[in-house]
């Protein structure tokens, strides 16, 4: 039983692709910030390596000139995914609401998003891709959720409609 219990395990983490592990030596330069100001807002987020090697997005979300979002985006190689993969996360928020969003094609207008409630303490947080529905500037669109062979962006997003400080501090990004 413990050995088919191990080839199972292998297999799994055979079908997992690490998007990303931070530690304290990670190149974070790929990873950029897009702020309300883009729109005119005043919202102000950063990212950098926590001296513990994690990424940290943190900042204010203020709501001046109709502003209210603060995210930050990282590319990469198309990745291939299918109908049963996840995203796992393992992160440590504030206890805010934030959207994970993943594009299919980096031409593409749109994202495709989900919510998730962070604890204030360490967890792994799985998101099914085919929960993610397609989304434009905070309206959900009238098209399938997703259904494609690959990513090629992720995004953490935080806006609450509220003026607020953030702090995520992200271990690990992975698909399965």
């Amino acid at each position: 039983m413990n050995y088919l219990l191990g080839i199972l395990i292998l297999i799994s983490a055979m079908n997992a692709h690490i998007i990303f592990d931070f530690n304290k030596n990670s190149n974070i330069e790929g990873w950029r910030i897009v702020d309300d100001v883009v729109m005119g807002g005043r919202s102000s987020g950063s990212f950098k390596l926590s001296p513990e090697g994690f990424g940290l997005f943190e900042g204010q979300i203020s709501l001046e000139n109709n502003g209210g979002f603060s995210s930050v985006r990282y590319q990469f190689k198309k990745l291939k995914v299918n109908e049963s993969s996840s995203v796992i996360l393992r992160l440590k928020g504030d206890g805010k609401n934030y959207q994970f969003r993943v594009k299919d094609n980096l031409g593409t207008y749109y994202s495709y998003i989900a919510s998730f409630q962070t604890s204030g303490v360490w967890e792994e947080i799985e998101i099914p891709l085919k929960d993610m529905y397609p989304s434009f500037r905070g309206r959900k669109l009238d098209l399938p959720n997703f259904a494609h062979d690959y990513i090629e962006e992720i995004v953490f997003l935080i806006g609450n409609k509220t003026p607020e400080k953030f702090k995520l501090l992200i271990d690990k990004i992975e698909v399965k």
